[in-house]
């Protein structure tokens, strides 16, 4: 096991392990090179944005309507299945992992890499919906093995995709579990072997509950849980930063003083402290929004909506609320609460999250965080059954509707049973699994969306332009019975 650790760590934590310097340009180089191919639309398109997704959503609180079809799910329920999955420990634990190993620089490449995510994010989704498949019940597919397959003509790498997929599902459910079990054990003083194994057990019969019925009930599950947690975080994060207000302008100041280490004796905008830094506040931005991944795709793909474009901006907006609100929020909370320069590792990150909602409300403080964290790591275990299991379908496409059924009920018990074993893992353990297999998931991702950002463009160019008032042919299915179907039903008010 002690070897394992090491191989674990070298390949998460070493600067040329995955989340080494090659892994990190592509990502970011990624994110440029569509920024620039789409004219910086996560800015110049913001307003439109919040114009068709949030601010309508909010506005038909109580009174939404239901998916047209009972295969598919609403917009905002395709969103909350995917930023269920995103939302989740790395927004706070996550982000208290990045500044205990990285510094509080780190929280300024999590803004970087969002900030570039948002487009990589908006184009995986485009490509998503416009290459996704549907099968004889009406039910969508799609996902990064989709695109990869069918836009690239890469099938092999398309199967690599879905294998990776699979993994990082099992991976990212287990940090996850640990979290669970590490902030109700640690908020009531009792880290006893056979009580996180009692709340792993709870853990994975409750999901066990809910996955069985699909995209469908993850999708409400989540619409429900997600606004609440949400909200919550949100009014208990704004009152400590509240309180602590005066703190405000040095938590900014530190975080932008040491994203290039600044003053430090290793320091050099190139040197291995800077360095460091970076790889932390890249690998844990992606653990937390997963643009580049290609994975949250996969909910969004199952959306009612039949304009691309219209869920890939649904993808930005996930981007901007994941990292720029509420891991800002998580950040801000931490830096005001603790001296950096105290935070040598010591301490446990999920100990030290719970030390600044406790510092400033005490128990209940405590309890509010022990119900906060375990909602949000357990609606992304929930997404992330969705995205293994589809990929799961992918992979096993060739042996038929039985064979498919056959695999994805293997998949899904082993992913319940090792919730449970998740549970009693080390912290640094699951973190290094996950930053691996996400890395790796990350790599033909990124291959396929840069490889295939004419048709993004071109599908996007296409929807600015009707919007306009163009009457040109719509681009919404790669497949042309689909897009006719889909144009028709546009013209009848859908979608």
């Amino acid at each position: 096991m002690e070897i394992v650790n090491k191989v674990v760590d070298f390949l998460a934590n070493h600067q040329f392990g995955v989340w080494g310097w090659p892994t990190i340009i592509l990502i970011l180089a990624t994110g440029i090179f569509m920024t620039v191919r789409l004219r910086a639309i996560q800015l110049s398109k913001f307003g439109h944005m919040l114009k068709v997704t949030i601010i309508p959503t909010v506005k038909s609180i109580g009174k939404e309507k239901k998916a047209d079809s009972v295969n598919s799910i609403s917009q905002f329920e395709a969103f909350s299945a995917a930023i269920s999955g995103t939302i989740g420990t790395g927004n706070i634990i996550g982000v208290t992992s990045a500044i205990l190993t990285g510094g509080p620089g780190a929280v300024f490449w999590m803004w970087v890499s969002a900030f570039f995510g948002m487009v990589t994010n908006y184009s995986e989704n485009v490509l998503g919906l416009y290459y996704r498949k549907k099968d004889e019940k009406g039910d969508f597919s799609g996902g990064a093995m989709y695109y990869i397959s069918q836009g690239l003509g890469l099938k092999w790498l398309g199967y690599v995709a879905a294998a990776l997929c699979a993994v990082a599902a099992i991976s990212m459910s287990s940090v996850q579990t640990n979290k669970i079990s590490g902030t109700i054990t640690g908020a009531i003083g009792n880290d006893g072997l056979w009580l996180k194994l009692l709340i792993g057990s709870i853990v994975a019969v409750l999901i066990a509950l809910i996955i069985i019925g699909g995209i469908k009930r993850v999708g409400r599950v989540a619409s429900i849980l997600v606004p609440f947690m949400t909200v919550l975080f949100f009014v208990m994060a704004l009152i400590i930063i509240a309180i602590n207000i005066t703190e405000l302008p040095s938590a900014f100041a530190l975080i932008f003083k040491h994203a290039f280490n600044f003053g430090s004796a290793a320091g050099g905008i190139f040197g291995y402290a800077t360095a460091d830094i970076i790889r932390k506040g890249m690998a844990r931005g992606v653990f937390s929004n997963e643009a580049g991944l290609g994975s949250s795709v996969i909910a969004h793909s199952a959306s009612e909506t039949r304009e691309p474009v219209k869920q890939g901006l649904w993808g930005v907006f996930e981007v901007f609320l994941d990292t720029f609100v509420v891991c800002t929020l998580a950040a801000l909370i931490i830096l005001i609460s603790y001296d950096p320069a105290a935070l040598t590792g010591a301490e446990s990150d999920t100990a030290i999250a719970i030390g600044a909602f406790s510092s400033t409300f005490g128990v209940f403080g405590t309890v509010v965080f022990s119900v906060i964290l375990p909602v949000f790591a357990f609606t992304t275990i929930l997404a992330w059954s969705y995205y293994g299991e589809k990929s799961i379908e992918f992979l096993f496409q060739k042996f038929g509707e039985k064979g498919q059924k056959i695999a994805v009920l293997i998949f899904k018990i082993l992913y319940v049973l090792l919730i449970v074993v998740a549970s009693v893992m080390t912290s640094e353990l699951v973190w290094s699994i996950s930053d691996i297999s996400n890395a790796l998931m990350a790599i033909p991702n990124l291959v396929a969306v840069i490889g295939l950002s004419g048709v993004v463009m071109k599908i996007t160019a296409n929807y600015f332009r009707r919007k306009a008032g163009e009457d040109i042919e719509p681009m919404l299915s790669a497949d042309p019975e689909i897009n006719e179907e889909f144009k028709a039903d546009i013209l009848n008010g859908k979608g």
